[in-house]
């Protein structure tokens, strides 16, 4: 028999621009290739309103179980122009 895989993870984080004029597309874009890098897949970017014009974005990620989920904040933390990153949810999605 082969080797099982780990199970897959959504982790779902909240993305918070350093201000109104940040470039949400590029966060988008430089977060996909970077969490694909480490074998991840953005499932889907949400923005959401958060006061007076800033919007902050809301990525779904798929991510391996085995791997540590630091890994996925630390990727959006180092982005320029963000300025916060929360894990708000975290469910086993397959395995």
């Amino acid at each position: 028999m082969g080797e099982k895989k780990p199970a897959e993870v959504a982790v779902k984080l909240k993305i918070m621009p350093e201000g109104i004029d940040t470039d949400l597309d590029k966060i988008k874009i430089e977060g996909k290739k970077k969490i694909e890098a480490q074998e991840g897949l953005i499932n889907k970017y949400e923005e959401i309103e958060v006061a007076f014009g800033l919007k902050a974005l809301i990525a779904t990620i798929s991510w391996s179980e085995a791997k540590e989920t630091e890994i996925v904040e630390n990727i959006f933390k180092e982005i320029d122009g963000v300025s916060s990153v929360d894990i708000i949810d975290y469910r086993r999605a397959i395995g």
